[in-house]
């Protein structure tokens, strides 16, 4: 009996231990220094600090529903009502986005860059990759079309994590804006941890990810299983450029290559012969902007 009683505890102990562990590590992944960020950019000649103090722009924070608010950027260089909305990846912050939307600025768009919940200067305890990143991102699309009128052409720039957040939110009813780029999204959250515990930990995910997603809902109120753009993007009408890297071995571009198919309607794929994750505007500069050009003439957007 009582070697039957150690055994019930230590196995529960074990659960809650392995329970614990790593949905803390889903939830509170170690971020970037901003200051690294703001750096890395600098060196990398992605980010001209002359040249973007000299933009007209001015910071707002944006209420989000969670309780916490939302720290944006607005930059308004042109007399235009054609805007684009970027979302950085997870550890990242909104300085990252800077050199999209600086491609995008050379195109007659105004820009809107933020920080998602827990990252830059935004509040949130927790990260959810996508789940309630994509309710923020409707609160910020909402605040822009509040603020510039019913007539706005919006186009939604993801990266990684951002671009799933990006698929999420345009999955859901209204599908706000009027286009949307996909760099480097992950199709499935829950695959993409099976893949990297696989690769990174050497773990098994048939034992392990059923008890993260278990204290994932009790301590975040959502299933891994929700986090999936895949499940989702057979709801989206309006044209979609997805973006990946061949080199890629973070976020395999064949779950790109499978958003791609599963895609109704207008849609583009580009595969960048050159860099890993998120490196396919930084390691392919001009072929990037063309297929964004392509893009954009096709669909009227130019």
């Amino acid at each position: 009996m009582k070697r039957a009683f150690r055994f019930i505890v230590s196995f529960l102990f074990a659960f809650v231990t392995i329970g614990v562990y790593f949905s803390n590590r889903i939830m509170y992944m170690k971020k970037k220094d901003d200051e690294f960020i703001i750096n890395r950019e600098k060196s990398a000649g992605r980010l001209d600090s002359n040249v973007f103090e000299r933009l007209p722009k001015r910071e707002i924070l944006i209420p989000s529903h969670f309780g916490y608010n939302l720290k944006a950027l607005v930059v308004e260089p042109h007399n235009t009502n054609k805007y684009m909305i970027f979302c950085h990846g997870v550890t990242e912050n909104k300085m990252n986005s800077i050199k999209y939307m600086n491609l995008f600025l050379e195109r007659g768009f105004n820009g809107l860059i933020y920080d998602h919940r827990r990252h830059g200067e935004s509040g949130g305890k927790t990260t959810s990759y996508g789940y309630y990143e994509k309710f923020d991102l409707k609160t910020i699309v909402d605040w822009l079309k509040l603020n510039r009128g019913p007539d706005l052409v919006l186009g939604i720039h993801g990266e990684s994590m951002g671009a799933a957040t990006t698929l999420l939110y345009a999955g859901m009813i209204e599908d706000g804006a009027n286009f949307y780029i996909a760099d480097c999204p992950y199709s499935d959250f829950k695959e993409q941890l099976a893949y990297r515990l696989k690769t990174e930990m050497k773990l098994p995910p048939k034992l392990l990810l059923p008890v993260a997603d278990l204290f994932i809902k009790m301590r975040q109120r959502y299933s891994l299983k929700d986090v999936a753009p895949i499940s989702v993007i057979e709801n989206i009408e309006k044209p979609i450029l997805f973006i990946h890297s061949k080199k890629d071995d973070f976020i395999l571009p064949t779950m790109t290559e499978a958003l791609y198919e599963h895609k109704q309607g207008p849609k583009k794929l580009f595969i960048a012969e050159n860099g890993v994750h998120a490196q396919s505007l930084n390691e392919n500069k001009e072929d990037y902007e063309k297929v964004v050009d392509e893009f954009l003439e096709e669909y009227g957007f130019l």
